[in-house]
């Protein structure tokens, strides 16, 4: 029997590359895939050495070879592939600032919907040149906030009615107590703050280090886990920064009070870790990030959430459903942290504000939303000219 199905390819890093947007596009292509109303590939922007994929990945294009976006482009243009979707970040395109995917969407007849994981506020001519770019060839783009709609169209002068927000997806999985959670990991009697992805500089965990300082000194019983490897597009800078951040650790006399769990986390112990945590805390520097997986996990498992108010949590925690601190300020995160400890009250009213957000992003529950997106476009774009 025919396959009458629509077909969309999604290009993007895929695991086993072990980055947040690898994860991200694998969970949402799992999730439409559950629909059962399109059928979809995934075209992987690869590096030297993560090039072995399931079958789900139809072709590769090699990260740093500009020759492979023009290709990319042929290839579709004579594809059954209906529709492009681009999760675009800076840093996993070839070029200045990612530039070679102007080379692969410049060739491209087909019609494109973008995705945008990284919305500046002040990027340089060549950034916002990109994200103009990108929004002129798109049919639609994607925002996971909806404060970053003024940014896209009074910096980078796309079109309102092509933007979309839909929320960062969580994956669902059965609610287990904290306690018995905590028992199983061993942490029994102890208030558990916790952090978790991949760990750089721009994460600002010297000042939840400072932090945690500070408040351990009402609340002996407190323990920060940072989880999470060093972010393995930085190399020597992560692992000085991992190593900052130990010494910081023993100067400060912690080492019963901070853990760094220093491994690539599946998503069951995800959600493990966070179902058995008391506060998550994000002390990004950062205030630009449009989108935070980590951020949105906590918010789907109903944490009390302790953050810097870069974009993507001011929108999260608004209404009151966590606290916003300073940035690079351990005395306001202290201050927070302490304040949701003393008061259970507080404490449960965090958790039930975010858990009544969480539950719409679930993944089934998002995947309708871009498939909705999806066949309206399919429905109503023919091909496009290739630019000339």
């Amino acid at each position: 029997m025919k396959n009458n199905k629509k077909k969309i390819a999604f290009l993007s890093t895929y695991p086993p590359r072990e980055c947040g947007l690898a994860t991200f596009t694998q969970d949402l292509v799992t999730a439409i895939d559950g629909s059962g109303e399109i059928d979809t590939k995934v075209i992987a922007v690869t590096n030297p050495g993560n090039d072995v994929y399931d079958s789900k990945v139809i072709a590769m294009i090699a990260q740093n070879e500009q020759a492979d976006y023009i290709r990319m482009a042929k290839e579709l243009n004579h594809s059954d592939i209906d529709l492009l979707v681009i999760e675009h970040e800076y840093g996993i395109f070839g070029g200045e600032h990612g530039a070679y995917i102007l080379d692969l969407i410049n060739n491209l007849e087909i019609p494109v919907v973008t995705t945008f994981h990284t919305i500046l506020s002040k990027p340089d001519p060549q950034q916002q040149s990109i994200i103009n770019a990108l929004g002129k060839k798109s049919e639609k783009v994607i925002t996971m906030a909806r404060n970053t709609k003024p940014l896209l169209k009074s910096i980078y002068g796309i079109d309102q009615e092509k933007i979309e927000v839909i929320h960062h997806g969580v994956p669902k999985r059965p609610f287990q107590t904290r306690e018995s959670l905590k028992t199983k990991y061993g942490y029994e009697n102890r208030q558990i703050i916790s952090t978790f992805g991949l760990i750089g500089p721009s994460k600002g965990i010297e000042y939840g280090i400072e932090a945690i300082a500070k408040v351990v000194m009402d609340h002996k019983d407190v323990r920060y886990l940072i989880l999470g490897q060093t972010h393995p597009a930085l190399k020597e800078e992560g692992i000085a920064y991992r190593n900052k951040m130990e010494a910081l650790v023993e100067n400060l006399d912690l080492s019963n009070n901070v853990e760094f769990i220093n491994k690539y986390l599946s998503k069951d112990e995800i959600i493990d870790y966070l179902q058995l945590s008391d506060i998550y805390m994000t002390p990004y520097l950062g205030k630009d990030q449009a989108v935070s997986g980590t951020m949105a996990y906590a918010v789907g498992y109903g944490k009390a959430i302790v953050s810097t108010p870069y974009l993507y949590a001011k929108e999260m925690l608004s209404g009151g459903r966590g606290f916003l601190s300073e940035f690079s300020n351990p005395d306001s995160l202290a201050e927070n942290i302490k304040n949701i400890i003393k008061n259970p009250d507080i404490k449960a009213r965090m958790e039930r504000d975010t858990i009544k957000l969480g539950g719409t992003m679930y993944w089934d529950k998002i995947a309708q939303c871009y498939l909705e997106v999806f066949f309206d476009i399919i429905k109503s774009s023919p091909k496009t000219e290739v630019a000339s």
